[in-house]
């Protein structure tokens, strides 16, 4: 999924401590990444909303390759 500022989602989670984990192994690797729809004003909203982790477009290959060896190694 891309979107007009030229970030493309590389994973969705639910929970944000997983998504911290996400954004800070993804930034160990050199690849800056943020979440997006964690924050909200009623928290009791977060658990009905997918947190999304975006990298920009041109990280985005290198991005999934380190997701992906990351989930085989679990």
């Amino acid at each position: 999924m891309s979107d007009s500022q030229g970030f493309k989602t590389v994973a969705t989670f639910t929970d944000k401590a997983l998504t911290d984990l996400c954004v800070a192994m993804l930034g160990d690797n050199g690849i800056p990444a943020g979440a997006f729809g964690a924050d909200s004003s009623y928290p009791s909203l977060s658990f009905a909303r997918n947190i999304e982790v975006k990298v920009n477009e041109s990280d985005y290959e290198a991005a999934m390759s380190i997701l992906a060896a990351a989930d085989k190694a679990e």
